[in-house]
């Protein structure tokens, strides 16, 4: 991994640091599911329920290709970087709204879901971006959903406060 990182410095500055965090949302992940198994995730806290969803989305939906498929038989590394940067965008995010969150209002990341639930979705449908459209377009579009992702984490921290 550390062979390759002064290429990716090159290309993008930021990704060798956004795919630290979200393999260590994946390692945490890993972490947390004995705990599952044991005791149920309604026993966790909210901080590792975030952990656990944004995990699932990172497997489902960035890990998981469909070689059949005409977005997702390759995935051209400025679409991998935007992708990654979204979920660990969305995944930090939600982690500060719940520590900002003020003690005497429960802030739980059932709420957290239900109020960012647009963007949950498009987080879900951007491996379905077409590579064939080009890079223009392809980041164009992700660069928007990165903005519509802090859009909405102002918008429900500005709703708890």
């Amino acid at each position: 991994m550390q062979a390759l990182e002064p290429y990716y410095e090159q290309i993008d500055p930021e990704w060798i640091n956004i795919r630290r965090k979200a393999s260590l949302v994946l390692q945490l992940e890993e972490d947390l599911t004995e705990i599952v198994q044991l005791v149920g995730k309604d026993s966790l806290n909210e901080s590792d329920k975030i952990t656990l969803d944004i995990a699932r989305l990172l497997r489902d939906d960035f890990l998981q290709q469909n070689g059949f498929t005409t977005y997702d038989r390759f995935c051209p590394f400025y679409k991998t970087v935007w992708m990654l940067r979204n979920f660990v965008a969305y995944y930090e995010l939600a982690q500060q709204s719940l520590e900002q969150a003020p003690p005497d209002q429960k802030l739980t990341w059932h709420q957290m879901k239900t109020q960012t639930n647009e963007v949950i979705k498009k987080l879900e449908g951007m491996k379905f971006q077409e590579p064939s459209d080009g890079e223009a377009a392809v980041s164009a579009w992700m660069k928007e959903l990165h903005d519509e992702i802090h859009s909405a984490f102002r918008s429900l921290n500005e709703n708890i406060v």
